[in-house]
């Protein structure tokens, strides 16, 4: 499931948005990255891995001292440095959920063709054609690609399904997108428009595909609008899990009701 909630710019050419049809019958766009984001999101990657292998091999010389057998050198100190550069990128996009520093300096990040968080596999896939797109230089076959491609996709892309969008989190405006549902929810633990409940239904089911940060303020956003008890301690200071328990009370609640 997808929730609703990108910024949606009224004058963008569709073909650069991925249109995405949420339960609410509210329909997102997600800005499509260009080559120039692109570009400028792998440079930061670029230099990140670089200096992590070089500083890796300096300290790895340094313990080992620079008049160490060749063998102890390869074996310690420039295997582990290519690792590190040539990992960088998959392991990175899937301990981080389709991130990398570089992706998230630049305001982007991956997602599915449905707008979802990618999987291990289709991760997987995109590194591994990584190959094909820095051939014969410079990323010459992928810059190509997402010039030539409606949706700015390179090859590793089209294999794995995934498109790198514009990482805009706005949790007011997304309530906002719902045309004001929220305001004919009920208080506490009372009956929820169904707008609302599916809404609330959705953000439990991704619960776990999105980062912390912004699960944790669309719950806040949503607390805010269709909770009015009050507690000892504030919602806003709620953890990850207090969050998630009081909308699960609140949709079953609801579905009782």
């Amino acid at each position: 499931m997808d929730l609703p909630g990108a910024d949606v710019t009224a004058a963008a050419d569709p073909a650069e948005q991925l249109r995405i049809a949420g339960l609410t019958g509210v329909d997102a766009g997600l800005e499509i990255a260009g080559p120039g984001s692109r570009s400028y999101a792998f440079l930061i990657d670029w230099q990140i891995r670089v200096l992590a292998a070089l500083a890796w091999a300096f300290v790895g010389l340094l313990i080992l001292g620079f008049q160490s057998q060749r063998h102890g050198v390869m074996l310690y100190v420039v295997a582990p440095a290519l690792c590190i550069y040539v990992f960088y990128h998959p392991v990175l996009e899937v301990l981080m959920h389709g991130h990398t520093p570089g992706l998230r300096r630049a305001g982007l990040r991956l997602v599915t063709r449905s707008g979802g968080t990618p999987g291990t596999g289709a991760l997987l896939i995109r590194n591994i054609f990584r190959l094909i797109d820095s051939a014969p230089a410079f990323y010459m076959i992928g810059l190509l690609c997402c010039f030539l491609t409606e949706q700015r996709v390179r090859i590793g892309d089209l294999a794995a399904g995934t498109l790198l969008v514009v990482d805009k989190p706005a949790p007011a405006a997304a309530l906002a997108s719902l045309g004001g549902a929220l305001g004919n929810a009920g208080s506490g633990a009372l009956a929820l428009a169904p707008e609302v409940a599916e809404l609330v239904q959705e953000l439990l089911e991704r619960w776990s595909s999105l980062q912390p940060e912004r699960r944790g303020a669309l719950a806040r956003a949503l607390l805010a609008r269709i909770d009015r008890r009050e507690y000892e301690q504030p919602p806003d200071t709620w953890s990850d899990a207090q969050l998630h328990t009081r909308l699960r009370e609140l949709l079953n609640a609801g579905a009782r009701a």
